[in-house]
């Protein structure tokens, strides 16, 4: 979906499509039949903006057989859908039935998650529309906190100098300019916004920015509007955000919003858990860690990263952090200028949701991704943007 900002500028919203994942060029192509093009249907649109996830199989294939490019290129466009992001985080095995901690490897003091980037970045060179010459990928925010060191620290630096001086060449041999964004997360070793100015200033290249992800700027208690104004007086570039809302409970002491937690405490994905305290934030890596115990202090509220679908927050003791969301998307595309002009809805736990809100067939999921997508139309032309055909 296209809209156009007052200041005459086009801003991309998509969603992405690590909600049905699938680890094959064959697996995407039949998820660009089976979902998203019945997603553009619903919301009776033309044309849908897609933020591909690629695992690392369906990037080889793609980067390595011109013709396999092509292919999925045609398809995009008979199917009515466009590419302008991708989702780099996650490597392999997002739809295994345990992913945890697994989705932070490789990071990037390794090998792997360079190569793996740079494919993505050529094969969204080729796949963005005729008429778009900017492309963005987000990334894993460098890596888990643990066993990264001083020199995984520099192996991490090292690597993203060398995707900017290759994003460049691919700029220069494709006219197309792709941009990555470290994507801060709970848990990471860029854990916030305020984590990632550091790095991001000493690489000190426009190619290599930020992901501004709503649901963890939230689970992590961060102002929108403070956090987005360090970023621009830091003159870090805003490359994307994705549009999501966490998991809040505003009296995690009492015992019927503890039961109404554990609702949401499943075996697939890691559900860190945050609360703002008087001596600083306060977290588990995981929300059944913080149910179980004195882990966790239960004076103040606790939010958890669970993407919870935008258009539906939970039932009460529970709520989402959908303000959160509605307050950063008004700094990011509210002023006068856009300071990101890629928006992307990230809902990716429709499958981990409780059973009771979980939904069991295509045409259900489709529902709800449409309502999402809905729901962030309207706050965009709420904002004064104007949806574009």
């Amino acid at each position: 979906m296209r809209f156009r900002h007052p200041d005459g500028s086009t801003v991309h919203l998509a969603y992405c499509t690590n909600v049905h994942p699938a680890e094959t060029l064959d697996g995407v192509l039949a998820q660009l039949r089976d979902h998203c093009e019945p997603v553009r249907r619903r919301l009776g649109r033309d044309r849908l903006g897609i933020g591909l996830w690629l695992a690392r199989d369906a990037a080889a294939a793609l980067v390595t057989d011109p013709s396999a490019l092509r292919g999925l290129r045609t398809e995009l466009d008979r199917r009515g859908l466009e590419v302008v992001t991708l989702n780099g985080f996650p490597y392999q095995g997002f739809g295994a039935e345990e992913v945890k901690y697994r989705v932070y490897r490789p990071d990037w003091a390794d090998p792997e998650r360079l190569d793996h980037t740079t494919s993505l970045a050529r094969v969204l060179a080729q796949l963005l529309p005729d008429d778009v010459t900017e492309g963005t990928i987000s990334t894993l925010p460098l890596a888990w906190r643990t066993a990264y060191d001083d020199t995984r620290a520099a192996l991490s630096h090292t690597a993203l100098r060398t995707l900017a001086e290759r994003l460049d060449v691919v700029a220069e041999l494709t006219g197309r300019s792709i941009r990555i964004g470290l994507e801060p997360e709970p848990g990471c070793t860029v854990e916030t916004t305020a984590d990632a100015i550091g790095p991001l200033t000493d690489i000190g290249h426009d190619r290599i920015g930020i992901c501004v992800d709503t649901c963890h700027l939230a689970t992590s208690f961060e102002d929108p509007h403070t956090a987005l104004d360090a970023l621009t007086r830091a003159r870090v570039p805003l490359v994307k955000s994705q549009l999501s809302a966490a998991l809040h409970a505003e009296h995690p002491h009492l015992p019927e919003v503890r039961d109404a937690l554990a609702a949401f405490d499943e075996p697939r994905f890691l559900h860190q858990t945050r609360t703002s305290t008087a001596a600083g934030l306060r977290g588990t890596d995981d929300l059944g860690e913080a149910l179980t115990g004195d882990t966790l202090p239960d004076a103040s509220p606790w939010r958890a990263h669970f993407h919870v679908p935008l258009h539906a927050a939970p039932a009460a003791p529970l709520t989402s952090t959908l303000p959160v969301l509605k307050a950063a998307l008004a700094h990011l595309v509210g002023g006068a200028h856009p300071l990101t002009r890629h928006l992307e809805v990230e809902t990716y736990t429709w499958q981990a949701l409780p059973t009771a809100l979980r939904p069991s067939t295509r045409a259900q999921l489709a529902d709800g991704i449409a309502a999402e997508l809905a729901l962030a139309r309207d706050l965009l032309t709420d904002l004064g943007l104007k949806e574009l055909p």
